[in-house]
């Protein structure tokens, strides 16, 4: 069941804070990468490329917890469910958050020949520290 994402700490998510993302990988250990993401208020998308291990592990395991903090007595953890994978979209969803995280209209990081996948995570926790 969704949990609603608080007022006081939503603009962790609407403004350019990096997210560190943990997966589970296939042995049980966490791994946690930086991430972009954004919100549509509800659930939360971040966006990677097809060939990743934190790919791999939100498709087969789909767990995920995302910390974002702004400094140390102000963050969220939001711990959730990976709950859609998709390719459809997901460029121009990248090309959204390099607008949002560098101010440039496209992500110029691409490899040749790069897929990205673009996740959609729904809270089912959320704790917060900070006013």
């Amino acid at each position: 069941m969704a949990v609603p994402i608080p007022t006081s700490h939503q603009r962790l998510l609407t403004e350019p804070v990096v997210a560190h993302l943990a997966t589970v990988l296939p042995d049980g250990r966490p791994q946690v990468n930086p991430v972009w993401c954004d919100t549509d208020g509800t659930a939360i998308y971040v966006n990677a490329a097809a060939d990743r291990q934190k790919t791999r592990n939100m498709q087969r395991r789909t767990f995920a917890t995302l910390l974002l903090a702004d400094g140390p007595y102000f963050w969220m953890e939001i711990r959730g469910r990976v709950v859609q994978s998709t390719t459809e979209g997901a460029m121009e969803h990248m090309h959204r958050m390099a607008r949002k995280y560098t101010g440039r209209e496209t992500y110029t990081l691409l490899r040749p020949g790069e897929v990205r996948v673009m996740f959609t995570i729904v809270p089912e926790r959320i704790v917060t520290f900070g006013t």
